[in-house]
C-alpha cells in the first residue's frame, strides 16, 4: 500500500484490509510513521513516540473492530503502563515521570485492535483551548501551519487532519474534543457524562463533565468506537444505561424529522465571527433541504453564570490537581507555567460553600436543558467562536502577566479573581470558545460536524447537542450530514 491510498481509507476500512490480508498491520505502521516522518517536524502533533510498543503489537494475533489500524493517544489521562506521561507539564517531562498502569480507555482501545505508536501535544493539564505548552512548544494546524490546532486534543486533531493516523485518542472536559475538531476540519463526538470509563486513575473527572472518547474523520469511525469503548468500569460513581442496539447499526438508519433550535449568540456576550454565523447559516440550510424543521431559539439559561460556574470547578479542581503533582516532583521555578499557577491559585481560594452552590447551579443548568429538549430534539450552535486562532494569539494579556508575577510571589493571586475582574477574566478565558462549557456542565452529549470551510480554507464547525444518553441521534444525524455533504474530499486540500 502506498501513502496516497492509505489516505483514502477511514480506520474501518483500513481494518477490512487487515481482515481480507490485503495489506498487514506492520504495512501500516510502516505508512503511519513514513506519514508522522515527514509531517510531524512541521506540525508537532506527536510529542512521545511508542514505535516498540507498536512493533510488538503488529506481531500478535489482533482482534476488534479496528485491528491492525494505527492509533495514537492524548498525552492527558489516557496513560500507558511504564510510558512517559508528561500532561504537557516541564516538571513532569524533566522527571521522566512514567504511567504505572494503563487507563481503562487505553485497554478497551486496545481491545478493539487498534496499533498505538505514539502521544500526541496537549497544553498544560488540559487547561486552555490551544495547544501551546512551554513544555513541547505549540501544535500547528496543517491546513495551516501558522494557525494552532486547538485544544486541548490538538496533537490528536492535527494527526488526523495531516493522514498520520484515521483515528485518536481525546478528551473533553470544556470542549476539548469539540474545538480541535472545529479548527481542524475533523468529527468530534462528546458522550454524555458516564458513557466511556476514566478508572483506575480516577472515578470521574469534573463531576463527569470530562469525557474520554476520538477525533475522528468518518462519522462510522467514531460510532464504531464508542460501541468498543462505552460503560462504566469498577472505578465509576455513575452507571448510564447501554444503548438499546449499537451505533454503528443506528446509523445505517436515517433519523426521523428533527425539530432543531439553533443560536449564533455567544452566552458569554463575547464576538461571534462572521465564519461562525455563516457556517450555522449554511447547516440550517442543510437540515432544511433534508426535511429537518429549524428554529432560532436558545435555552434560557444565564449564560454568563453558567461560565463562571464552569471556571469555579475548572479552577478549584485544578488547584487540588497541582497541589498533588507538586508532591511528586523536586522543587523548581519552572515546573508549571504561570497560567497554570494563577488558575491553581484562584481556585484554592474557592470557599466550600462558595464550591457547592456552584454545583447546585448545575443542577439548575440541566432542568433547564430538560425543558428546552421538551421543545427542540437538538440544538445547534457553532463549535468555535472563530476559525483556529493564529499560534501565539491566544496568551494572557500583557496587563495581566506582571500582577500575577508579583502576586502570586506574595501568595494573593486570588485577588484578580474578586469584583469585576472575575468577568474579565472568564471573558478572556473563554472568548474564542464560549459554546462547548453548556453540554459538559450539563452532561449531554454533543459533537462537531465540519460542514463549513471559509476563503481561506480554514474549517468552522457545526455543534449539536442532545438530550442525555443520545448519541444515537447526533451519530444519525450526523451520518446524514456526512453523506448529504461529504467532506473527505476537503482532505486532500491539505499540503505538508
Amino acid at each position: 500500500m502506498k501513502l496516497a491510498e492509505y489516505l483514502q481509507y477511514d480506520a474501518l476500512g483500513l481494518a477490512e484490509l487487515v481482515a481480507k490480508k490485503d495489506v498487514q498491520a506492520s504495512e501500516l505502521l510502516d505508512i503511519a510513521l513514513q506519514r508522522a516522518e515527514q509531517t510531524n517536524p512541521q506540525l508537532n502533533a506527536i510529542i512521545i513516540p511508542m514505535h516498540e510498543h507498536a512493533r510488538q503489537r503488529t506481531q500478535t494475533k489482533l482482534t476488534g473492530p479496528f485491528a491492525g489500524v494505527p492509533f495514537l493517544v492524548k498525552d492527558l489521562f489516557q496513560q500507558y503502563a511504564g510510558y512517559p506521561t508528561s500532561f504537557g507539564c516541564q516538571g513532569l517531562k524533566r522527571a521522566h515521570h512514567l504511567a504505572e498502569q494503563n487507563a481503562e480507555i487505553v485497554n478497551r482501545w486496545e481491545n478493539s485492535g487498534i496499533v498505538t505508536f505514539g502521544r500526541t501535544n496537549t497544553p498544560e493539564f488540559g487547561i486552555k483551548g490551544i495547544t501551546e505548552p512551554d513544555a513541547w512548544g505549540a501544535c500547528k494546524n496543517p491546513w495551516n501551519l501558522k494557525h494552532n490546532s486547538g485544544g486541548s486534543s490538538g496533537g490528536s486533531a492535527s494527526a488526523v487532519a495531516a493522514g498520520i493516523v484515521p483515528i485518536a485518542g481525546a478528551s473533553d472536559g470544556g470542549g476539548s474534543i469539540r474545538i480541535p475538531a472545529s479548527y481542524c476540519g475533523l468529527f468530534g463526538l462528546k458522550p454524555s457524562r458516564g458513557r466511556t470509563p476514566w478508572g483506575p486513575q480516577l472515578s470521574e473527572a469534573m463531576h463527569g463533565a470530562a469525557m474520554q472518547h476520538i477525533l475522528s474523520k468518518s462519522v462510522r469511525d467514531s460510532a464504531a468506537m464508542l460501541d468498543a469503548t462505552h460503560g462504566a468500569d469498577g472505578h465509576s460513581l455513575f452507571k448510564i444505561e447501554a444503548p438499546e442496539r449499537s451505533y454503528l447499526d443506528a446509523i445505517q438508519q436515517a433519523p426521523k424529522k428533527l425539530r432543531i433550535a439553533y443560536s449564533t449568540h455567544s452566552p458569554i456576550g463575547t464576538a461571534v465571527s462572521q465564519d461562525a454565523i455563516n457556517a450555522i447559516q449554511k447547516t440550517v440550510q442543510l437540515l432544511e433541504s433534508l426535511g429537518h424543521e429549524v428554529v432560532e431559539d436558545r435555552p434560557a439559561i444565564d449564560g454568563m453564570q453558567l461560565a463562571k460556574d464552569f471556571i469555579t470547578t475548572w479552577f478549584s479542581q485544578f488547584a487540588y490537581l497541582i497541589a498533588e503533582i507538586q508532591t511528586r516532583l523536586p522543587n523548581h521555578s519552572d515546573n508549571f507555567e504561570l497560567d497554570s499557577l494563577a488558575l491553581a491559585a484562584f481556585g484554592a481560594k474557592t470557599t466550600s460553600v462558595d464550591y457547592i452552590r456552584n454545583l447546585n447551579n448545575w443542577g439548575v443548568y440541566v432542568a433547564q436543558m430538560n425543558q428546552f429538549f421538551e421543545r427542540y430534539d437538538l440544538y445547534l450552535i457553532p463549535a468555535t467562536a472563530s476559525v483556529a486562532p493564529k499560534n501565539g494569539e491566544v496568551k494572557t494579556p500583557a496587563w495581566q502577566k506582571p500582577i500575577l508575577k508579583t502576586l502570586l510571589h506574595a501568595g494573593k493571586a486570588h485577588w484578580l479573581a474578586q469584583g469585576k475582574l472575575v468577568d474579565r477574566i472568564v471573558k478572556e478565558n473563554l472568548k474564542w470558545v464560549p459554546f462547548t462549557q453548556l453540554a459538559n456542565i450539563t452532561g449531554l452529549p454533543a459533537m462537531s460536524v465540519p460542514l463549513y470551510w471559509n476563503k481561506d480554507n480554514l474549517p468552522l464547525g457545526s455543534q449539536f447537542i442532545a438530550p442525555f444518553a443520545r448519541e444515537d441521534v447526533l451519530l444519525q444525524l450526523a451520518a446524514q450530514l456526512e453523506t448529504a455533504q461529504p467532506w473527505w474530499h476537503q482532505y486532500a486540500k491539505i499540503r505538508i
